[in-house]
């Protein structure tokens, strides 16, 4: 005979959960990704604001840039230069205390040249294409050219390198730092805490016009973010931060002079479709490109107001004419609800083009998501 075992199983002994080591002082600093977001972004700009004041001081004091901005070439060459080099030795310094690669702010996806070439096409056509139907319509009249002879390449270069740096500093804080920071520590009720403060911000600056884009853009962002924080999507965070950036891109186009609330719409919005491109495309390259060329397109090619800003030595010479809701008035052809056309236009370049390399583009992301 065999010894009948007993099937009740052994009772197993109680252990205690393991206890949580007590927060320090720097628990409200670090997190587990390193400085927090809010700390981070904080430093970032801050750092920021710190060379660029440095570096301003220097180039004045070389009588380099002085207080009035004349905006012709050289001139937005040389004081575009300033917040280039603030925006790379605060980078440099960021890498350095997140222990990143500087390319890791949305600067290191896959075909890099390929995308910024693609987007200096894109934000060609574009731009092309809304003042075509503007002069189609008549709410854009064309002069003779301003420029003949060797002017033709002289102003076309330097206003070429002047509004390189202009893509690269305000994608480069946006689209490339800001949006990247933002995407790996921001919640919605963050986001919307965001929102509030920019809103009241301009809120209680008296006189400003174009404070209406910013709240439109602010509504129009909520109801989405909040559908993805109620379903949990797991990238849901990217969105969020694209929300405030774009925000914030266009409350900084309200201190542009004669700029409209639909010109600063307009700029939060293509905040919005540079957001996606860099969804899309795994880095701000395209973005950096694409904003480059319509700049350069706007004020150069066509003479143009640029948010609001005319500038000097262009290729062409138009003026608005009608209704400035249709023509864009001072504002210049971003002040026309025509513009959004010229973005749905961008919009379905990116859509058509490169969401079937999505899955190669999000690899970017594995730190940031």
């Amino acid at each position: 005979m065999t010894a009948r075992r007993s099937t009740t199983p052994a009772p197993v002994p109680a252990t205690e959960p393991p206890e949580q080591a007590p927060r320090g002082p720097e628990w409200g600093f670090v997190g587990p990704d390193g400085l927090r977001t809010g700390w981070s972004v904080l430093f970032a700009y801050g750092l920021f604001y710190f060379f660029r004041m440095v570096i301003g001081t220097i180039f004045f004091a070389a009588h380099l840039v002085d207080e009035q901005n004349d905006l012709t070439a050289v001139s937005m060459l040389t004081l575009e230069l300033v917040p280039f080099l603030a925006m790379l030795a605060a980078g440099v310094i960021l890498a350095v205390v997140e222990q990143r690669n500087i390319l890791d702010f949305n600067l290191r996806g896959p075909r890099r040249a390929s995308h910024f070439v693609s987007g200096l096409a894109a934000g060609f056509i574009a731009l092309s294409a809304l003042i075509g139907v503007l002069d189609l319509c008549g709410w854009v009249h064309f002069g003779p050219p301003a420029l003949t002879g060797v002017q033709i390449l002289r102003f076309a270069a330097l206003w070429g390198c002047a509004f390189l740096l202009v893509g690269c500093v305000e994608e480069g804080l946006f689209r490339g730092y800001l949006q990247f920071t933002l995407t790996r520590g921001l919640n919605f009720w963050w986001a919307l805490a965001a929102e509030a403060a920019l809103c009241l911000y301009l809120a209680l600056q008296p006189g400003n016009r174009g404070a209406w884009g910013v709240y439109a853009v602010a509504l129009m962002g909520l109801l989405p973010c909040l559908a993805l924080h109620q379903r949990g999507a797991p990238r849901s965070g990217f969105w969020q931060a694209a929300w405030v950036t774009s925000t914030f891109f266009g409350l900084i186009h309200t201190f542009n002079r004669d700029e409209n609330w639909i010109g600063v719409f307009a700029a939060a919005s293509m905040g919005v479709v540079f957001c996606v491109s860099v969804r899309v495309t795994g880095s701000a390259w395209w973005a950096i490109g694409c904003h480059a060329a319509w700049d350069w397109t706007e004020t150069y090619f066509y003479g143009t107001a640029d948010s609001g800003l005319p500038a000097r030595g262009h290729l062409f010479t138009t003026s608005p004419a009608g209704n400035p809701l249709l023509s864009g008035g001072a504002d210049g052809p971003e002040g026309s609800v025509l513009v959004f056309g010229a973005m749905l236009l961008l919009l379905a370049v990116l859509l058509l083009f490169y969401v079937p390399q999505k899955p190669e583009a999000a690899q970017s992301y594995s730190v940031a998501d």
